[in-house]
């Protein structure tokens, strides 16, 4: 059921970035950031409700970590966009 939401999800942002030119490349990685986070979230649910928060709180940190190294490009772009808008 939640695999038909999702594949509409990147229907929809794959025909918008037909529509406009963004790099694809950027809209594989937003899916996977999202992916990661929400993979995240469900271990760290999992590992309070049995009463492990200290690995619960590693798993979090290590998520994020992820998730910002794997946006490096994304920063990068944006930063490369800011520098040619100005003057």
């Amino acid at each position: 059921m939640v695999f038909g939401k999702i594949s509409a999800i990147i229907d929809l942002l794959t025909s918008l970035t037909n529509n406009v030119s963004i790099n694809s490349s950027f809209i594989v990685l937003l899916i996977k950031i999202t992916g990661i986070a929400i993979l995240t979230e469900f271990a760290v649910s999992i590992c309070k409700d049995s009463g492990e928060t200290a690995i619960a709180n590693k798993i979090d940190i290590g998520g994020k970590v992820i998730i910002v190294s794997i946006s490096i490009p994304i920063i990068a772009g944006l930063l490369e966009t800011i520098v040619k808008i100005l003057p």
